[in-house]
């Protein structure tokens, strides 16, 4: 359906779904940064991705 085809409440809808989304994922970020064991582990991958210590897809699903 294209926006120009929705009525008030179908836009009202979409924007509601839209907004609670967004805000989901930005509560989930949060909770996700405020941890530290989370935070030791990106940098942890990021070390990892700097000094080649990755497999790539084709390797880890044998494609």
């Amino acid at each position: 359906m294209k926006l120009k085809d929705m009525d008030e409440e179908e836009l009202k809808m979409l924007i509601k779904e839209s907004v609670r989304e967004v805000v989901e994922d930005l509560m989930e970020d949060l909770i996700a940064l405020s941890n530290k064991e989370f935070l030791k582990s990106i940098e942890e991958a990021r070390n990892d991705y700097k000094q080649g210590k990755i497999k790539h897809f084709e390797e880890l699903f044998d494609v």
